[in-house]
């Protein structure tokens, strides 16, 4: 790199000065190509960086690199991922950026389905991560004993970063606060989960891993049980009811009884499951 020294004032980079372009394998730059083109899917996007960057490796690498990167990004679509809809969270999800790097605090009015009014919140953040269909923000409330798990959608627009650092845990493991939820949120205790699908619906429910605690076991008859270590149930049964018709809850006794009262539920009149 052209490198020039002045008395006055030291050592200094030439203006026009281009720093070398990695030497992409085959392999990187389609992976860089597909990573753009789910990173700028619809409602999920992580910030607005990929596409850039992507286009400008292509400006100045070799022309082999500059046509994997464009005809993979050509060749490869996201489409219909029902996912939460973060297309006007934007903002937020880069205030949660920022307060995350720089370990300071965030500030701003929760949604909560489960309360009648916004709350306002100070959060120690400590993660952010992307889970089943939505972004969430795992952070300590100001005032609070343990992190707890927001939905960055839920957040008012008004969502801001604190000039105050945040207190965040050196061996906090994300992993470790999910557990065996089967989903988001974590319940107790803890249930050894056994569901029996008939011989049409086995082959299309072991296409998908549900859960890191599966095990799969194939009977003659062409049916397969499958079963989970699962933290609460609250969010199983509503997988459950995704197949009805087509399983039995063989274990535990709770999520049989919960499954069975959803559909009774269903079945009255004005009833929901």
């Amino acid at each position: 790199m052209p490198i020039v020294f002045e008395q006055d004032t030291g050592y200094r980079l030439l203006a026009d000065a281009r720093f070398p372009v990695p030497a992409l394998t085959s392999d990187e730059a389609i992976g860089q190509a597909v990573a753009a083109v789910v990173a700028d899917t619809p409602n999920l996007k992580p910030g607005l960086g990929a596409t850039p960057v992507t286009r400008k490796l292509a400006a100045a690498a070799p022309e082999t690199t500059r046509r994997l990167l464009g005809d993979a990004s050509g060749l490869v679509a996201v489409l219909d991922m029902k996912l939460a809809d973060h297309a006007q969270h934007q903002d937020a999800i880069r205030v949660v950026q920022r307060s995350l790097l720089a370990h300071t605090k965030l500030a701003g009015s929760y949604r909560s389905p489960h309360e009648p009014q916004p709350t306002e919140v100070i959060l120690h953040p400590y993660r952010l991560c992307f889970l089943k269909q939505a972004w969430y923000v795992v952070g300590r409330p100001e005032g609070g004993d343990h992190p707890q798990t927001y939905r960055v959608h839920r957040f008012d627009p008004n969502l801001r970063q604190l000039p105050d650092p945040a207190d965040v845990p050196e061996d906090f493991d994300l992993r470790t606060y999910f557990g065996n939820a089967w989903s988001v949120y974590r319940g107790e205790p803890s249930y050894e989960v056994e569901i029996i699908f008939n011989q049409t619906a086995a082959n299309v429910v072991l296409e998908t891993v549900w859960h890191r605690t599966q095990q799969a076991h194939r009977h003659p008859d062409g049916s397969v049980t499958l079963r989970f270590t699962i933290d609460g149930l609250t969010e199983i049964v509503r997988w459950v009811l995704g197949w009805s018709g087509s399983c039995r809850v063989l274990r535990p006794p709770e999520l049989r009884d919960l499954v069975v009262a959803r559909l009774r539920a269903g079945l009255e009149p004005g009833g929901t499951s």
